[in-house]
């Protein structure tokens, strides 16, 4: 049977605020691509309609540098020809540029070689909420900002960094970003019945920024001994973002607190990572334990489900359900259901990131996670409610405390991993004084394993959450 192209009456018949199209508008536009795809022969296809638009405003030394404006859309065409996948997108919404579109991906599809394990998501496997109960996630809260007020903001978060101290004297920048998107997916499979609809389903959603970058010199020392110190703040609803003045004043902070930075010999020491930059390491968990490295056998955890990869007392939740969460999502970008699930327990692995493709791959079920992870948080069951940034660093006693990393020297395939870091050096559990110009290596299964402590300063990065995270041995290459 022909997918027919009739609106759900249900869905906002009216665009949403900001935006051109409303999602009965996308809706009716990937039925009518799919309607087409199969007209053509198509065994399964997917259509997806989205928009997107917001207001990004740049200021450096009390003046505007920059406005930019941005407004897209997109409608996204993947055709099935038994095994063969063809895809092909346009930004032209009218009926023949959607035909050819379609008829792109089909050819495509055509003089592609078959792949076994190529194909839509199983049925069982899709998001299957009651019509008009896909659950809201509170993802959208769009920000009616002119681009004078958001010249404002960041003048105001630039002005509060270079007041802090007279030793501020230079500026990289503050920035503010608005941004808003929707979209709308459709996906027909030959053996779903009926109209072969299989799934569809879309929303919206917002991600706000404000970020400023200054410098500080000491002028009581010769020479160019400057350090830049930067902050943001990042939220889907911005009432929720931290002021501009708190977010200036911070930034300065930490600039000033970088003065007067001495190289460290080459050692073995313990070393604490910072929450913001602790975030990496989970990071490099992810990348590690995701259905592509596993398949193609490019990571040094190949293998791990069951195993111990961290100490007893690590745990590590993903949760696609967290009201205003940056990674919160009802279905993952396959439509596949999401679900709230333990990585890891115990410091044993429990699940991968798997895509339907890598899935099949690995003869395992998809996890949802086409896309990546989703509200990622690591905990320690040995975490006590004052274990804030004082305490870890009394709990390191003596060794480097990162608060900068550089580079991206990670081997995925061995875990080696070597980064240029600066931070500061710890000594009795206070800090002595900052260090920079070194290098801090190490292997990530031994890093893992290594974990000794998990702050209560948790700090959330995109869609991860980790507090400052104590690793009991890493070399630190110096002078």
């Amino acid at each position: 049977m022909i997918i027919d192209a009739m609106t759900n009456p249900s869905l906002q018949s009216k665009p949403l605020h900001g935006f051109s199209y409303s999602q009965a508008f996308f809706q009716e536009l990937t039925h009518s691509a799919l309607a087409h795809a199969q007209k053509l022969g198509a065994t399964d296809a997917a259509s997806e309609a989205s928009e997107g638009c917001g207001l990004s405003v740049s200021a450096r030394l009390g003046e505007l540098e920059n406005v930019e404006r941005n407004r897209d859309k997109s409608l996204g065409v993947t055709v099935y020809v038994g095994q063969r996948r063809g895809n092909a997108s346009t930004s032209d919404f009218s009926d023949a540029a959607v035909k050819q579109t379609v008829q792109a991906a089909f050819d495509i599809a055509r003089f592609t070689a078959a792949d076994d394990m190529a194909g839509l998501p199983a049925l069982d496997d899709y998001a299957r909420y009651p019509k008009g109960q896909q659950p809201d996630l509170d993802l959208f809260h769009p920000w009616d900002l002119t681009s004078e007020q958001a010249l404002e903001l960041a003048l105001r978060c630039e002005a509060a960094a270079m007041s802090t101290d007279k030793r501020v004297v230079n500026s990289e920048g503050a920035g503010v970003s608005a941004q808003q998107s929707h979209f709308w997916a459709t996906h027909y499979r030959g053996d779903a019945g009926g109209k072969g609809i299989a799934f569809e389903g879309g929303y919206a959603s917002s991600r706000h920024s404000l970020s400023v970058a200054p410098i500080a010199a000491n002028a009581r020392r010769q020479g160019a001994d400057m350090q830049q110190g930067s902050w943001h703040t990042s939220m889907r609803d911005a009432a929720e973002m931290s002021s501009p003045e708190a977010v200036g004043r911070y930034a300065a902070e930490r600039a000033l607190a970088r003065l007067g930075a001495k190289k460290l010999a080459t050692r073995t020491c313990a070393v604490l990572f910072e929450s913001s930059m602790a975030v990496g390491l989970l990071g490099g968990y992810v990348q590690a334990t995701s259905g592509a490295a596993l398949y193609r056998k490019t990571t040094f955890l190949e293998g791990s489900l069951g195993k111990a990869v961290f100490p007893k007392h690590i745990h590590i939740e993903d949760d696609p359900f967290v009201l205003k969460g940056k990674g919160s999502s009802p279905f993952d970008e396959e439509g596949v259901q999401t679900q709230k699930r333990p990585i890891v327990t115990s410091g044993v692995v429990e699940g991968y990131f798997l895509s339907s493709y890598s899935a099949r791959k690995l003869g395992m079920k998809s996890t949802g996670n086409a896309g990546g992870s989703h509200n990622l948080t690591l905990t320690s069951t040995q975490t006590k409610a004052v274990d804030d940034l004082e305490v870890m660093l009394k709990k390191l006693g003596t060794g480097l405390f990162v608060t900068e990393l550089m580079g991206q020297g990670v081997n995925y395939v061995t875990g080696d991993y070597s980064r240029g870091a600066s931070g500061y050096w710890v000594e009795n559990g206070r800090i002595a004084y900052p260090v920079h110009e070194i290098t801090i290596a190490g292997n990530l299964k031994d890093m893992f394993l290594g974990i000794q402590a998990v702050g209560a300063d948790a700090y959330n990065y995109g869609a991860k959450t980790i507090g400052s995270v104590l690793i009991n041995r890493m070399k630190v290459a110096g002078s």
